[in-house]
C-alpha cells in the first residue's frame, strides 16, 4: 500500500520487491501493526516526503535473503523491524548510546519503505528475534506501541502510581508491564469511553476515568500515548510534587499556556524520541516474562485505509494488525 502525498488515502500498487544489498535482508511480511505514526505520516503531521511512502513500522516476517554481511539473520527465521531503521553510528549521539536523537537517522515506513507490503527491506542491524509464544500479529504491536511504551516507562524512573493517558496499543502493553513490576496504573481515556475504562480495568488498572478527571490520589508519574497538548497540564494537575510527565507520542498538538504553579514543586516534562537497539532488546527479553499478551483486531492489507480511519477515531481497543496474503 502507497501514500502518494498527505491526506490521501493509501493505493495498492505493484512494485519489485527488490534485492537486499550488503547488510540488508529481504523480509517476507505475514503481519504488521497499525500506529498512531502511521496515521500522522498519512495525515501530514509529519513532513512530507518527496516521493510516494510504503508507512508501517511493526513488521513481522520471515527472512527471504540475506544480502551481504546479513549472515546473522537466516533465510526462514522470524524477525521483527521496529520504527528506527538506520543511523549514522558516528554523531555524538550515536556515540554515546543515544542512537534515538541521531540527526540523520531514517524510518521505516517513512524514509524507507515499510511493511504495508509483501515483502520489504530492512537493515540487518536494526531487525530483532521476535521471542516465541506469540503468533505473527501478536507480535507486530511489541515493535513500537511495545517499544516505544517500554521507554517512556523507564522514563517514569521508579513510579509507583502511574498514570497512563490515552488507552490504545501502547497503554495496553505499557499497563500490563507496569503491573509487572508492582506498579499501581490509572487510565485515563476519553470522555464518556466507558469501553475503554472496562478494557483498562481487565489489563488491571485499579482506576479508570476521563482524561479530565483528578485520579483518586496523587500520581508519582504520567505518561501520555494521546497527542494532545492539552493532556499536559491536566497532567500536571494530576502528578504529586516531583512527578514526571512523559510525553510519548512523535508528534502532539500544541500544548496550552498553564499557571506556573502547575509546573512548580519539581514536577517535569519530557517527551520521548524514537528508540534505540537497546530498549528493543531489553523490552523483547522482558516480554514473555509478564508476559504480554496483546489484544489485536487484525485486517486484510487492502482493508488498510479502514484501519487507519478506526484507530483514527478511537474505534481500536489494543492494536490494529494487517495480514498479508497467505500469512
Amino acid at each position: 500500500m502507497e501514500l502518494s502525498g498527505p491526506g490521501e488515502p493509501l493505493r495498492l500498487v505493484v512494485r519489485n520487491r527488490g534485492t537486499p544489498g550488503p547488510g540488508q535482508v529481504l523480509i517476507r511480511v505475514s503481519a504488521c501493526g497499525v500506529c498512531r505514526t502511521d496515521l500522522h505520516i498519512v495525515d501530514g503531521e509529519l513532513p512530507a516526503l518527496d516521493r510516494p511512502v510504503v508507512p508501517g513500522h511493526e513488521i513481522v516476517g520471515t527472512v527471504a535473503e540475506s544480502g551481504p554481511g546479513a549472515e546473522q539473520f537466516q533465510p526462514g527465521e522470524r524477525v521483527g523491524v521496529p520504527w528506527l531503521g538506520w543511523t549514522c553510528g558516528a554523531c555524538h549521539y550515536c556515540a554515546s548510546g543515544r542512537e534515538n536523537l541521531c540527526g540523520a537517522a531514517r524510518f521505516t515506513g517513512y524514509q524507507i519503505d515499510g511493511g504495508y507490503a509483501d515483502y520489504a527491506i530492512a537493515d540487518a542491524r536494526y531487525c530483532f528475534a521476535l521471542p516465541h509464544g506469540c503468533t505473527d500479529a501478536e507480535a507486530a504491536p511489541l515493535l513500537c506501541a511495545g517499544l516505544i511504551g517500554y521507554r517512556a516507562l523507564v522514563m517514569a524512573a521508579d513510579a509507583r502510581r502511574l498514570g497512563i493517558y490515552g488507552f490504545g496499543a501502547a497503554a495496553h502493553i505499557v499497563a500490563q508491564v507496569a503491573r509487572f513490576q508492582g506498579r499501581s496504573v490509572y487510565a485515563f481515556t476519553r470522555q464518556d469511553d466507558r469501553e475503554g475504562q472496562t478494557f483498562a480495568l481487565s489489563l488491571g488498572a485499579c482506576w479508570a476515568g476521563a482524561s479530565s478527571e483528578l485520579p483518586p490520589e496523587p500520581l508519582d508519574a504520567a505518561i501520555l500515548f494521546a497527542p494532545v497538548g492539552a493532556l499536559v497540564p491536566a497532567a500536571l494537575r494530576a502528578v504529586a510534587k516531583g512527578g514526571t510527565v512523559v510525553c510519548a507520542g512523535i508528534h502532539m498538538s500544541d500544548i496550552p499556556s498553564f499557571p506556573y504553579e502547575l509546573l512548580w514543586g519539581e514536577r517535569r516534562i519530557v517527551s520521548v524520541a524514537n528508540l534505540t537497539r537497546k530498549d528493543g532488546t531489553a523490552f523483547l527479553a522482558l516480554a514473555p516474562k509478564v508476559p504480554v499478551k496483546t489484544t489485536i483486531e487484525t485486517f486484510a492489507l487492502e482493508e488498510a485505509n479502514t484501519a487507519l480511519a478506526r484507530l483514527r477515531e478511537g474505534k481500536i481497543n489494543g492494536a490494529a494488525v494487517l495480514m498479508m496474503n497467505g500469512a
